[in-house]
């Protein structure tokens, strides 16, 4: 059974028929590590599950719109919403040192390079 892909307005893909959305997400290299932004709007940080493993990071965010008891809803686009995304991650990461934050809906993701495969400086001698 074929799942029908969309592009919703923030630019991320939805699988329509799963509810499963896509976040978009900026990764950002330097000599050190990689940052990942991951765009979450309304995931609070107890709906917000990071699993990094030893080749992989995945990224779960829940969204639930409740209605006050004293309200009825007579029409939501977005009632439950739930975020997913995943990443293969090279092994010259050190997932034990990874760190995350939450910000006005932005997920930062540090994740910074094993020391062997950071740059050294080779110091030169003089003869």
């Amino acid at each position: 059974m074929a799942q029908s892909r969309s592009t919703d307005q923030t630019g991320g893909t939805a699988l329509a028929r799963s509810g499963v959305l896509i976040p978009p997400v900026d990764v950002i290299e330097d000599a050190n590590g990689i940052t990942l932004l991951a765009d979450m709007p309304g995931v609070s940080r107890d709906k917000l599950d990071l699993r990094l493993e030893t080749n992989s990071l995945t990224i779960n965010g829940a969204v639930s719109l409740d209605v006050p008891p004293e309200m009825e809803s007579r029409y939501a686009e977005v009632k439950h919403q739930h975020d997913q995304r995943s990443f293969a991650l090279s092994r010259e990461l050190d997932g034990e040192q990874a760190s995350a934050e939450l910000t006005n809906g932005v997920l930062k993701i540090r994740i910074p390079k094993t020391a062997h495969a950071q740059p050294r400086r080779v110091q030169i001698k003089v003869a």
